[in-house]
């Protein structure tokens, strides 16, 4: 297996820390808002890699958290906070707006079929003890100090910051908005809070805890550091994210957690490319915003998005449309169909499966996976074997293929058919209309071809 390491800038043969075993960590969603098709290209693409590492023979245990708490508008610390806007706008507490957007998310996720995390999903309201001493331990080791309304990580303790976006302190710096710094007793620009206090801006803050610097919350980026270690240990194999995780969160969990333990906290990691609408940024300004409920308003199966993602490489940036996730809707509808007929007693094509495993391997190559399934179901090997041989092909792919409804065409259905054709031939086409909506309502599809009427399921 060979994945991209943002870290060294190639592609390298993966390595576990413990052989057998793979501790994945995803950086999960900010339930402030809808998870929209954006957010669920990434959790697709986490997806498919837990999928392909359990299917070449790795026991993976992966957390995800959920941010409910900590999350400003600005990654630099000088923002309002995200759930205390949305908050306000809808009229709601910053529990329920927690608690609606998770269930969205949750509901997205199950759309996609998207495996939930097999160690944990961690909500950062419920670890506030992990983070507290976290940044208990940053301050006895003078990697973190205490100003009248935060605690900070200090930067300038960490020579190795900016590491992982190729950027050095001093470069970072200077790209650090001086204009805007709310807290005058920060040491350095780029300095990051661990923990802000209960005062000042945030003295009327909903959520608030006690700990030993007076009631307060955390910062977004502790979060993720305390909560994989806590599951997954100090050092982890593999971390996910999107792109734009790079340059702020991720190299602050990086520097917090090598501080704190003194050891390598990640040894892979990987980011997700964009999701671009139409050519251009997706935002609800330019009514290009999409959901699970704009895909399923358009009579898509969510599943679609799947097929849509696997035809690009995780990362490279991706264009949506409505006509491309319809043609892949098509591509799903055939798999779905060479499935719906059911052969049993087959064996897995080995060639094919080889094809599709080192396909993979190859960093993620799902572009070339997809084509390897493509050409097994359109060889001439026996129909039997290639059926058991997608299936097993689907525990990456995860398009629900064992779940679709066998195909059988039976005694009243023949007799519909039947009377179908002659009424056609009578031109009849009143009563051979009823027998087609009879038809769709028993669950088939009826199209009228050079070679007569073919007959497949609605799916």
């Amino acid at each position: 297996m060979k994945l991209y390491n943002t870290k060294t800038r190639q592609v390298e043969e993966f390595k576990p820390e413990k052989e057998g075993v793979v501790t994945m960590y995803a950086c999960g969603p900010t339930v402030y808002d809808y998870t929209h098709i954006g957010h669920m290209r990434k959790y697709i693409g986490d997806d498919i890699l837990r999928r392909t590492l359990s299917y070449i023979g790795y026991e993976v245990r992966h957390v995800m958290n959920i941010t409910d708490v900590g999350h400003l508008t600005n990654d630099s610390d000088e923002g309002d906070d995200k759930f205390e806007n949305k908050a306000k706008l809808e009229g709601k507490s910053v529990w329920d707006i927690a608690t609606l957007y998770t269930d969205y998310f949750h509901e997205s996720m199950t759309a996609a079929n998207v495996l939930p995390p097999n160690v944990a999903e961690a909500k950062a309201t419920d670890h506030i003890s992990q983070m507290i001493d976290m940044v208990e331990k940053l301050l006895a080791k003078g990697h973190a100090y205490e100003t009248a309304s935060a605690i900070y990580f200090d930067t300038s303790t960490f020579p190795q910051y900016g590491s992982l976006s190729g950027q050095s302190l001093s470069e970072k710096e200077l790209g650090a908005r001086e204009d805007v710094v709310v807290d005058e007793d920060k040491k350095n620009p780029a300095d990051f809070v661990l923990w802000f206090k209960r005062v000042g801006r945030f003295s009327n803050h909903t959520m608030h805890w006690p700990s030993p610097w007076g009631e307060g919350f955390p910062g977004w980026h502790i979060e993720c550091s305390a909560m994989s270690m806590h599951y997954l240990g100090e050092t982890i194999d593999i971390h996910t994210g999107g792109i734009d995780h790079i340059p702020v969160h991720h190299e602050n969990e990086i520097a917090q957690s090598v501080c704190t333990t003194g050891h390598e906290f990640v040894k892979y990691w990987v980011h997700h490319a964009f999701l671009n609408v139409d050519g251009e940024k997706m935002s609800k300004s330019k009514n290009n915003f999409y959901t699970i409920s704009d895909i399923e308003g358009h009579n898509i199966n969510p599943l679609a998005m799947r097929v849509f993602a696997l035809q690009t490489s995780y990362r490279k940036p991706i264009n949506f449309t409505w006509d491309v996730l319809s043609s892949a809707q098509t591509q799903l509808k055939k798999l779905q169909m060479f499935a719906s007929k059911k052969e049993l007693g087959g064996k897995i094509i080995e060639k094919y499966n080889t094809d599709f495993v080192e396909a993979l391997s190859d960093d993620l190559n799902t572009a070339k996976a997809l084509a390897i399934v493509w050409e097994m179901v359109h060889s001439n090997e026996i129909r039997a074997d290639k059926y058991i041989t997608l299936l097993e092909f689907d525990k990456v792919l995860g398009l629900k293929l064992s779940e679709v409804p066998e195909f059988k065409i039976t005694k009243e259905v023949k007799i519909l058919l039947e009377k179908m054709s002659l009424a056609r031939e009578q031109k009849d086409y009143g009563t051979s209309d009823k027998i087609r909506e009879e038809l769709e309502k028993l669950g088939y599809k009826v199209e009228q071809t050079s070679l007569g009427i073919n007959l497949s399921p609605i799916l």
